[in-house]
């Protein structure tokens, strides 16, 4: 099945690397952080694999 919708609902941790301008172990520590103790925005955890919403994440970037 193809995805229809081009814009993308998820971040993943590499995404997160690039937008804040960090570097690999630094994102995947600042969202395990985030993940189990600041809760600045939604982080969805599957096994090892970290899924940002991009609505939470831009929001909390923009203070919105």
């Amino acid at each position: 099945m193809e995805n229809q919708n081009t814009e993308k609902n998820v971040y993943n941790p590499e995404d997160i690397q690039v937008i804040l301008g960090i570097g690999k172990n630094k994102a995947y520590e600042f969202l395990e952080d985030v993940y189990t103790n600041t809760h600045f925005f939604k982080i969805i955890k599957i096994g090892k694999l970290y899924k940002i919403p991009v609505k939470s994440f831009d929001s909390w970037l923009n203070e919105e």
